[in-house]
């Protein structure tokens, strides 16, 4: 067991708005159609919503004939482009300068679980705040295009990520290792314990994460989109169904509630690794 704590962000309506919907309008694609007849389509079939949208993409991708419409090369430049919500970019280093005067001993890191499209996450401009990224991959034809999913991330799949950051088992080595998630690992040997992570995400994929985080002592925070009414009944949901914590909007600002509510969540945790330390030590 190590003295660092785990921050672990959703990407899409946490840190900022819908990319994949950004990326599909920076196309010229009706978004609105794409989510609720063709991916909706496949959902009332009896698909899992994250591969129906990836397939429905890589069918789209396909539609534009010899020359295929979404490449590696268009994901990564949408990403450099993507805009964040009020504060975002700035929310690390504000959480790692007061982790650092208030609790010298203990690290702070920031990882990404994301039912997102990796190739877009890791180009964007706060990708290299995070300790590991994992999100939806393509694999891509010669052209560049994008021609079959070669990792999903959908609901329960997202609570493997957070065994991993647990046991230690990020970066590129890792993912070699697909298997070694299974192996056992002492609760009292793990480099992260559930209790020393904070969740933050916004909708139905992060419910596994929100549960497990918080039924092991963690924080998991939810967050919505303001401006964004026909979302708040989910939201609210989150707080009915005692699902997380807190629920504030998405709003990184230096004096928001949201900031507020990650600092708090540090000093919790940061006063019980100093705890356990001098237990252990006495």
């Amino acid at each position: 067991m190590h003295n660092v704590i785990a921050i672990v962000f959703d990407f899409d309506e946490t840190l900022a708005p819908d990319t994949t919907s950004g990326f599909l309008s920076e196309l010229g694609v009706d978004v609105p159609t794409f989510w609720r007849r063709q991916v909706q389509e496949l959902l009332d079939d009896g698909w899992d919503p994250v591969p129906a949208y990836l397939y429905r993409l890589v069918e789209l991708s396909r539609s534009a004939g010899t020359t295929p419409l979404i490449t590696r090369e268009k994901l990564a430049a949408w990403g450099r482009r993507v805009r964040f919500y009020r504060g975002a970019t700035h929310v690390f280093g504000r959480l790692r300068k007061h982790a650092e005067s208030a609790f010298p001993q203990v690290e702070i890191e920031f990882y990404v679980i994301s039912s997102g499209i990796g190739e877009i996450v890791r180009n964007t401009r706060i990708a290299k705040q995070f300790t590991d990224i994992w999100a939806c991959e393509f694999h891509y034809d010669e052209r560049g295009g994008i021609v079959f999913p070669r990792n999903v991330v959908s609901f329960t799949d997202k609570t493997r990520f957070l065994f991993q950051i647990s046991k230690g088992l990020v970066g590129p080595e890792a993912r070699r290792r697909p298997f070694e998630v299974n192996r056992k690992i002492a609760a009292g040997r793990r480099r992260v314990p559930f209790d020393q992570m904070v969740f933050v995400g916004d909708g139905y994929t992060d419910i596994p994460c929100f549960s497990l985080v918080r039924g092991q002592g963690g924080a998991a925070i939810g967050v919505f989109d303001a401006e964004n009414r026909e979302k708040w009944g989910r939201a609210w949901g989150f707080i009915e169904d005692d699902r997380v914590s807190n629920l504030v909007p998405a709003d990184y600002g230096k004096h928001g509630a949201l900031t507020a509510s990650l600092v708090m969540a540090i000093n919790s945790i940061g006063s019980r690794i100093l705890l356990r330390r001098s237990t252990y030590q006495g």
